[in-house]
């Protein structure tokens, strides 16, 4: 398309810019003309001083016998000194506030609806929508002005709020409300008036749905971290009880039952660990390592670290690394931890399959360039419905197997932890009969 004097297009746009040069040349000119007037008005504030201080200088002048120069600098300073503001120049309490009722009279309720991020609803004395900011729109939807809120909150809570506030028994009043639909949200409702003798109210919703959660993630981690360490300390004591009683002369229960307090002994001190790492981890959540470390080697280590239990489970793990530098940065001894709870669950659970591959590619293109680690097994698998819970703190899909294996429930959490410090990611693809794959995106810078 051509651009010509003739396009209709193009004469709107060049009346539009002319519109717009002409509007600010306008604010120019007035703010000129303003700071005109206050020069102006400091100068009559300041008159009789500068008359007198005119004379003044006349009377040394002339019987002094100074140079005219020194007159000129008398001059200047009285000038600058009837342009300081004075007091009686300074805006008084009563400016200012007319000032600031000036300035909120040009904002509209709307505008300052619009201002506040959480949802916000304004309504009347008949407890009808008058306006909802973006905010309540996008939370509840369906809302528009005219609507009746009784008949779109219908928990008896927001019923007793709307009419406490609107049969004036109180002046505002704050309660908990959930919206189940389309997700399960947590809020605190605060209503008050506005202003006075307006007959309109508001409604804020301010979202505590993230702290509600945090709170059930601390209860059901305390529940499950004590769970877990009673365990095991019920039976060392019962052990202990019975060594002190009836086996207390049969060598044989003896032996046995101090192998199994020390192996309950071993649980729980890898339990506590887990949850110092963890803790650790959750600590220093933005903490970017920024040394380098070589991939290759690294995970080299974790094979040959786990020499003994390849040979206890009858697993062979194979490599098939990608030739060339495999540096990432990193923090070598968290990234170690990663790969080896990886490959350690995958030798336990996965042992009915008798391999295990390791493989390191390169992701040269897009902008998630990278390195990436899969660790495969050929076992029994994962059920689909519990992939998206796997990395949770103490979730197990088999929970007898797990004990079995000597497993915390902890180490999933902790390579979730590692990751995020290292602006990586975790993804896992499984299916039931054919074995599970844990893949570790790895940024290269």
């Amino acid at each position: 398309m051509l651009w010509g004097a003739s396009n209709p297009v193009q004469r709107k746009f060049s009346s539009d810019r002319s519109r717009a040069r002409d509007a600010r040349m306008a604010d120019i000119g007035a703010e000129r003309q303003t700071m005109a007037q206050a020069v102006t008005a400091r100068l009559w504030n300041g008159r009789w001083l500068l008359a007198a201080g005119f004379v003044a200088v006349l009377a040394v002048y002339g019987f002094a016998g100074m140079s005219a120069y020194v007159v000129l600098a008398a001059l200047a300073l009285l000038l600058a000194a009837a342009l300081l503001p004075s007091g009686s120049a300074r805006h008084s309490a009563e400016d200012a506030a007319a000032i600031e009722a000036s300035g909120l009279q040009r904002l509209s309720g709307e505008y300052l609806a619009a201002a506040v991020a959480d949802p916000l609803i304004i309504f009347d004395r008949t407890a009808t929508i008058v306006h909802a900011n973006a905010a309540a729109f996008a939370a509840f939807g369906g809302i528009a002005p005219g609507m009746t809120l009784s008949l779109k909150f219908r928990a008896p809570e927001m019923q007793a709020l709307l009419d406490g506030v609107l049969s004036g028994t109180v002046a505002s009043d704050v309660v908990d409300y959930t919206e189940k639909l389309p997700v399960e949200r947590a809020y605190r409702v605060s209503a008050s008036s506005v202003g006075h003798a307006t007959d309109l109210y508001v409604l804020v919703f301010k979202d505590q749905s993230e702290a509600r959660r945090i709170d059930r993630m601390r209860a059901d981690f305390i529940a499950n971290a004590s769970h877990e360490l009673r365990t095991p300390l019920a039976s060392i004591s019962g052990f202990i009880e019975t060594l002190r009683g009836p086996a207390r002369g049969d060598p044989a229960a003896r032996d046995q039952f101090l192998q199994i307090m020390q192996n309950q002994t071993g649980r729980m001190a890898r339990l506590i660990d887990d949850l110092l790492s963890l803790s650790r981890l959750e600590m220093k959540p933005y903490l970017k390592p920024g040394t380098e470390v070589d991939l290759r080697q690294t995970i080299d280590s974790v094979i040959d670290s786990l020499g003994p239990l390849t040979r206890e489970t009858g697993v062979v793990i194979e490599r098939d690394f990608v030739e060339g530098p495999l540096d990432v940065p990193g923090d070598r001894d968290e990234l170690f931890q990663v790969f080896e709870n990886l490959l350690e669950n995958a030798c336990k659970y996965g042992q009915s399959g008798g391999r295990v591959t390791v493989s390191i590619a390169r992701t040269e293109t897009g902008p998630e360039a990278g390195i990436d680690v899969t660790i495969r097994d050929y076992g029994p698998g994962i059920p689909e419905e519990h992939i998206p819970r796997i990395t949770e703190r103490f979730y197990r899909v088999d929970v007898e197997n797990s004990r079995t294996q000597k497993g915390t429930g902890l180490g999933l959490s902790i390579v979730k932890h590692i990751l995020t410090r290292h602006n990586a990611r975790l993804s896992i693809k499984s299916e039931v009969g054919k074995g599970a794959a844990f893949s570790v995106h790895l940024p290269a810078r």
